[in-house]
């Protein structure tokens, strides 16, 4: 999957923890670990917009696109 969860990356820039971020954003620790593993197929936006807000950050901080996929999936999808 060309598309990857960056949170990790962020939360160390940010010196929180998973469960602080967890418990301040309102989902359990278990749902951001699915989201932080890559498990999940979707996230709500309005999840999405809380993660945001209090990490003082874009969506695209907490997601990185790798370009070397590309063509795997696009096989995939055919």
């Amino acid at each position: 999957m060309p598309i990857r969860v960056t949170l990790d990356e962020m939360l160390a820039r940010r010196g929180m923890k998973a469960r602080e971020l967890a418990a301040t954003v309102g989902i359990s620790e278990t749902q951001l670990s699915l989201f932080r593993s890559g498990k999940v197929k979707g996230i709500r936006f309005r999840t999405l917009a809380k993660l945001c807000a209090v990490l003082q950050c874009a969506p695209g901080d907490l997601l990185g696109y790798d370009h070397a996929d590309d063509d795997l999936e696009l096989a995939d999808d055919a």
